[in-house]
């Protein structure tokens, strides 16, 4: 009896040794790449300034120092905590955790214990009657040896399940701070839409009112009135349609931040909104690193991988090893004495023989969807260049434009203040005074405009770059 409970442990090493050396199917490799020098080269062939620069990149800073306003910071940290999408991603990480424990628990054996009672005693046959106790106790191990390695890639493969999860949440958080981030500003935008409609309409009302004092006293004409009073309205009318669209955006932000719609404490103006003096893009090959979309996209590919070579591994024989140890007797005081000891060791061999090629067909099912993995992975490297790009280039030409813009509200400012003294000194009609006035209002709204631009061009470079889910 001891030689048999010495050959168990024997062939539980020996099956050890041949499951790290039978390996089925080819080991991950990381997908090779061709990546370019630089996110964009310029009309020359050299690259962009901004793609090449020495150091960190913008994407790489913690999102509290890139956007500075206190107000903005709150309510992206409100975001970050009760955002319904946030958490959701979070569950989703205990669920792929769980499943992992689920998974490896297949590689180790398992343990069955059990106790049985029993007491029968049989009719009397003439003068002899019969009574049956037994009282057993045992434990009952099993171990499936793991040659192929059918488990320990099942494990592998959902432990990439789990990376791809929290890298799937990193990519929410990511998105999830632009999106504030963008709301906010632009609900600052129409802010100082509002506060420029309103200012107009005042300027404008006493406008009206002294041509309308003068047109009773005969000095001006009543088109002179009705030009007047389309400025007034042109700049009223612009308001209720700005309220409307600041409240939905205090809902949209409200949704974010995981609240009911409300009203959206502000912080400091559009044009007060710090700007990064630099923005480096950092090296492109540092970008595959630093986007959690691109990193979820990879560990798709690893899992896949894994689940070929489980599956493959299911084609080979299983190996099972079974046994029984405990006691057994007719009484519970004598159960762990004398004879009462019992023992049973087994072990089995299968092999799949026929399924009609029901595994072949996983496999290509698995590689066919590996395929389509690594040309997702590649055609997401591929759109993150782009994103970076186009950010930067946005970076460029917003700063470009708000230049100009503010050459326009400044020179529309200066014809309409030379038109009403033209027109106050009888040299032109209302007209005149009327088309000034009306570019002043366009252009600064377009000023306010320009400004948002700017600063949604930051916060897109810095999402493109994968900045935004570092804390």
């Amino acid at each position: 009896m001891k030689c048999h409970f010495l050959f168990a442990p024997v062939l539980l090493a020996l099956a050890s040794l041949l499951t790290a050396a039978c390996a089925v199917g080819p080991r991950y490799q990381k997908p090779a790449v061709s990546l370019p020098d630089s996110y964009r080269p310029d009309s020359s062939g050299d690259a962009a300034p901004e793609s090449t620069p020495p150091g960190e990149s913008f994407g790489d800073q913690e999102w509290s120092k890139v956007f500075q306003d206190e107000k903005l910071q709150q309510l992206i940290r409100a975001a970050l905590e009760n955002n319904f999408d946030v958490r959701m991603s979070a569950a989703r990480i205990l669920q792929a955790e769980a499943q992992v424990g689920i998974t490896r628990a297949d590689e180790y054996p398992t343990i069955d214990g059990g106790f049985q009672a029993s007491d029968q005693r049989t009719a009397a046959l003439r003068f002899t009657a019969f009574r049956i106790s037994q009282i057993g106790i045992d434990l009952t191990p099993t171990w499936e040896a793991d040659f192929w390695k059918k488990y320990r890639n099942a494990t592998e493969a959902a432990r990439a399940s789990l990376l791809a999860s929290q890298f799937a949440r990193q990519a929410v958080v990511r998105t999830l701070v632009s999106d504030v981030a963008t709301a906010y500003f632009e609900l600052r935008e129409l802010d100082s839409e509002l506060e420029i409609s309103k200012h107009t309409v005042a300027s404008r009302q006493d406008s009206l009112d002294l041509i309308r004092l003068l047109a009773d006293r005969g000095l001006t004409s009543l088109l002179d009135v009705r030009q007047a009073e389309q400025l007034v309205y042109t700049a009223s009318g612009a308001i209720p349609d700005l309220e409307r669209q600041m409240e939905q955006k205090e809902n949209q932000i409200s949704i974010l931040t995981g609240g009911f719609p409300a009203a959206i404490p502000r912080g400091e103006d559009l044009t007060r909104q710090a700007l990064p003096l630099e923005v480096p893009a950092g090296l492109p090959s540092s970008l595959l690193e630093r986007r959690p979309d691109i990193r979820q996209a990879e560990q798709n590919l690893l899992r896949l991988n894994a689940e070929i070579n489980s599956v493959r591994a299911r084609a080979f024989p299983t190996i099972s090893l079974t046994g029984t140890g405990g006691f057994q007797s007719p009484s519970l005081l004598s159960l762990f004495s004398g004879p009462a000891g019992l023992w049973f060791f087994a072990g089995a061999v299968t092999q799949p023989i026929f399924q009609k090629g029901k595994l072949r067909a996983g496999v290509r099912l698995l590689e066919a969807e590996q395929q389509e993995a690594l040309l997702f992975y590649e055609q997401s490297v591929q759109q993150a260049f782009r994103e970076v790009s186009d950010a930067l280039i946005a970076y460029r030409k917003t700063q470009e434009f708000r230049k100009q813009r503010e050459l326009l509200a400044e020179s529309a400012r200066d014809a309409a203040r030379l038109s009403n003294i033209r027109y106050q000194g009888g040299v032109t009609n209302y007209l005149e005074v009327l088309t000034s006035e009306t570019n002043v209002f366009d252009a600064e709204r377009g000023l306010a405009q320009a400004y948002l631009g700017e600063r949604l061009a930051v916060v897109q470079l810095y999402k493109a770059l994968g900045g935004g889910w570092q804390q």
